[in-house]
């Protein structure tokens, strides 16, 4: 269950940044309730089981509450909404310690074993869930004297979602990021909540990302049927086409790059006797590129996408490289826990007002069209408010047009 979002911190200085919250208790107390705007996992009490990897919390109680005295927690309790529930009461003026886990350290307990720390607890004030925002729309505009005098809450939740996919797209901070490695298979599946990717990169020695360009010169194909002798696709018993491996794929794996750019590989990348770079083939210069198209020429590799598998693939030469892939989500993949940033919450409370009215019988046009343009100004707001434009890195950028090129 999800706490509220009063837009008030809530949290003490030890919960936000060292992810632990502690109690002193009392004779008889069994319940403690966590406060953490991180909402408590629960899997299983018991290290022995392997649900208790689903926690996202360990439990460390101490008789003195003294730096090396903690010991976890391994007793029987009980998780709901948030509340811990002890089978059995603590000693009067014990301390039982919530511990967030992380990868950081921690501490309480033993950091190595445990890796305690906070889990996705930092940032969440720059943020309030699409839930509160229906929540606090039902509250601030609907009801009687109000413009909405009623209105289905699943109409609310309806609106507001499509708001934040649109908004997503285009206003939003949506764009999300993957490390990967690339297996030998060249194929790595899209990530869960994927819509479409804004860049693909990989990672040199130094931790410099260099652009992978998607190819035009293959494609994966989305079905690929078996064929008789006479090029028929053959089917099985429940007369659907057989379906068999790709070629085309196959044969892009093993492909040598360097017979499709007419570049060089970078093992072929000497320096000259006079210390200046030379491409080198065969021992003879290389510097034969007239012809070359643009666009196959670089050395950073290309990918595609895979939709018939729902993966994206690399070519050849970037087996075992590290990638990053930058992608747009739609905002939905968690449903009404969904983050909105607070300088575009007024944008979506004024685009659901506008798709309620907008979409009712009767409803008089100028009432509809100024809810429109309030729609439109907000999101113009959001809009310039994210994009987080700061004079002085603009001011850093603009300083390399000053510098003199020779001709």
């Amino acid at each position: 269950m999800s706490k509220p979002n009063n837009g008030l911190i809530t949290e003490t200085n030890s919960q936000y940044y060292a992810g632990s919250q502690s109690f002193t208790t009392v004779a008889g107390q069994t319940s403690f309730v966590s406060t953490f705007n991180t909402d408590l996992v629960f899997g299983n009490y018991s290290p022995n089981t392997t649900d208790y990897g689903l926690n996202n919390f360990v439990l460390y109680t101490s008789s003195s509450g003294l730096p090396g005295t903690f010991t976890e927690y391994i007793q029987a309790y009980t998780v709901v909404d948030n509340t811990i529930n002890l089978a059995t009461s603590l000693a009067a003026g014990s301390y039982l310690v919530i511990q967030l886990k992380g990868n950081d350290g921690g501490n309480y307990g033993d950091e190595d074993a445990y890796g305690d720390a906070i889990e996705n607890n930092y940032g969440g004030y720059e943020y309030v869930t699409l839930n509160d925002i229906i929540n606090n729309f039902l509250v601030a505009y609907v009801g009687a004297g109000k413009i909405v005098s009623d209105v289905k809450r699943t109409d609310v939740i309806f609106h507001a979602k499509r708001g934040l996919q649109e908004f997503s797209y285009a206003t939003l901070k949506s764009i999300k990021s993957q490390e990967l490695s690339v297996p030998p298979s060249l194929s790595v599946p899209l990530p869960q909540d994927y819509v479409n990717y804004v860049k693909v990169s990989w990672i040199d020695k130094l931790g410099v990302k260099h652009q992978i360009f998607p190819t035009q010169l293959t494609s994966n194909p989305y079905t690929t049927p078996l064929q008789d002798d006479n090029g028929v696709p053959i089917q099985d018993n429940y007369e659907e086409n057989l379906q068999g491996s790709s070629q085309t794929e196959e044969r892009w794996s093993v492909a040598n790059k360097s017979k499709i750019n007419n570049i060089a590989s970078l093992k072929k990348y000497n320096k000259g006797l006079d210390g200046e770079n030379y491409w080198w083939d065969d021992g003879n210069f290389f510097g034969r590129a007239y012809g070359l198209d643009p666009q196959n020429a670089n050395i950073n590799g290309y990918f595609t996408l895979n939709p018939r598998e729902g993966k994206i693939s690399f070519s050849s030469d970037l087996v075992g490289a590290l990638i990053i892939l930058e992608y747009i989500s739609d905002g939905l993949a968690y449903d009404m826990d969904t983050k909105v940033p607070k300088m575009a919450e007024e944008a979506m409370y004024k685009h659901i007002m506008y798709s309620i009215i907008s979409t009712r019988a009767n409803q008089p046009e100028y009432v509809v069209q100024r809810f429109k343009r309030e729609r439109s100004a907000e999101l113009r707001n959001a809009k310039i408010r994210l994009s987080n434009i700061k004079l002085s890195e603009v001011i850093q950028q603009m300083r390399g047009k000053s510098k003199w090129i020779k001709h």
